[in-house]
Parts: structure tokens; C-alpha cells; sequence
């Protein structure tokens, strides 16, 4: 099979092969796992909203086979086979409770794993967990401090997946009426469709920053807020990336369609 360009989970997953007592390099893998496209082997084509998985046997264990390149699924089988893609966590939640693992890139590319049931019944759990709802009244707001690299790293790779579901984010120290502190994310601009798949991508971001225990406000703000504008001025900007807008193709008006300027003849 001729080399293929690196993917992100290839890099996530050399890491952390090169330090297997680093938590944080292995919940960056399966953080990457989660969010990444995969390819999942069939026996047959899907008949409507069936699928039947190329299944195979390993000791006691039953895995069925996935690929995060469509070329090395094909390299690895030979020859066209039927697939189905969908992403990490999609594929987690599927198969959690049925006592199947996955085997990732067998014999294709240079990461290649088998994750038994009990991984991803761990991560289909971690994947469910949602944050949880309080109020609270903001007295002030400050430069955020003291805040692992790791998290804002993660955080920020977060919000790079949310194309276009909110306009941008602020992150801030805050403290509230009656005592506390902590850190608030102010997220502007979100639709209200958007705010529990944005706080799902938060909270995702505290467990595989290996920080579940610790806490991470998030309110959701619209523009003309008076919020906003104190965030700007003390918090950390983060920029949720635009959807691409499509290409828009001008056709070329027929000879004759115009009644102000018809067609020369020559």
C-alpha cells in the first residue's frame, strides 16, 4: 500500500504509544477517536436502516473492523467492500453493551489497535455523561489563570468542530454573588438548538483534559448583551470556525433571453 499523508489520530495515537503512563496522551486518543470519521467493514450493503458488521473472533472477544481512511480500508481488504461511515462516538454508543470490540486499521497504516468491549463501554459512558445545570448571578470577571495548557488546548480543539454554531467564545474568571469562583465560558451567538451539543463539547473537553472533576461554567450570550462586552475586555477569545459558503456557479444567460439587448448577428 504507498504511504499515506498522517492523520490526527495517527499523531494521537503515537503519543500515546511513546508514553503509555501519560493519562493525558491517552485520553487525547480517544478524544481524537470520538471525533474522527470512521469506516465500519460490512458483510453486505445496508438494506435501509440495517446494517450487518464484518465480525471477527480474537481469543474471547468479538471485533468488528474500522478504518479512519477509506484507502486503508481497501488496501487492507483487497478489493471494494460495502461501508458505512460514521464517527467515533457514533460507533461507541452502537456497540457499547453488546460485547463487541473494534479493531482499528488492522494490518493498515501505523495505528492499529484492538479496543476491547469494556473500552468502549467507557467510552460510550464518558461520551453520555451531561453537564450539569445551576444558576447563578456574575459578580466580576477577570483574566482566566491557573488553567491547565491541556485544557485549553482541548477546549479549543472543541469549539474548532462547531462550525458555525455559535460566533465565538469567552473564557474568564468569574466570581459570584454570595462567594465562589471559578472559570465562565461565555459562548455568543448560539442558536438555542446549538447550546446542549456546544455544552456536551465542553464538558467532553474537562473529562479527556483527564479534569472531570473540576468545573467550567457556561452561559450563553447573544451579541447586544451587556455580558459580552465585559468578557471582551478581560476574558480569552476563542473563534468557532464559519461554514464554508457554497460555491454559487453564473450561468451564462442564452443568446436572445434578454429582451433589452438581443443577440448580434454576424
Amino acid at each position: 500500500m504507498p504511504d499515506m499523508p498522517e492523520t490526527a489520530l495517527d499523531r494521537a495515537f503515537a503519543d500515546m504509544e511513546a508514553a503509555p503512563d501519560d493519562d493525558n496522551a491517552r485520553m487525547r486518543f480517544y478524544d481524537r477517536l470520538a471525533s474522527s470519521e470512521l469506516f465500519l467493514m460490512l458483510e453486505r450493503e445496508p438494506a435501509g436502516d440495517t446494517i450487518e458488521p464484518e465480525i471477527f473472533d480474537v481469543a474471547d472477544a468479538r471485533f468488528v473492523l474500522v478504518f479512519d481512511r477509506e484507502a486503508r480500508m481497501s488496501g487492507f481488504a483487497g478489493r471494494a467492500v460495502p461501508y458505512v461511515a460514521m464517527s467515533g462516538r457514533a460507533l461507541a454508543g452502537m456497540l457499547a453493551g453488546q460485547g463487541i470490540g473494534l479493531a482499528l486499521n488492522p494490518e493498515s497504516g501505523p495505528t492499529q489497535i484492538l479496543l476491547p468491549p469494556e473500552a468502549l463501554a467507557w467510552l460510550a459512558d464518558t461520551l453520555s455523561q451531561a453537564p450539569a445545570m445551576a444558576e447563578a448571578r456574575a459578580e466580576s470577571l477577570s483574566a482566566p489563570r491557573a488553567l491547565p495548557e491541556v485544557l485549553l488546548t482541548t477546549l479549543d480543539a472543541k469549539l474548532a468542530t462547531a462550525v458555525g454554531l455559535a460566533d465565538c467564545a469567552w473564557l474568564a474568571e468569574v466570581g459570584y454573588e454570595g462567594g465562589g469562583r471559578g472559570h465562565l465560558l461565555g459562548i455568543v451567538g448560539a442558536p438555542e438548538r446549538a447550546e446542549p451539543a456546544l455544552a456536551g463539547a465542553v464538558q467532553e473537553a474537562l473529562v479527556f483534559s483527564g479534569l472531570e472533576a473540576g468545573a467550567l461554567d457556561v452561559v450563553f450570550l447573544q451579541a447586544d448583551d451587556p455580558m459580552c462586552a465585559r468578557l471582551a475586555r478581560v476574558g480569552l477569545r476563542f473563534d468557532l470556525p464559519e461554514p464554508e459558503q457554497p460555491r454559487v456557479e453564473f450561468e451564462r444567460p442564452a443568446p436572445g433571453s434578454d429582451p433589452d439587448k438581443p443577440p448580434i448577428l454576424r
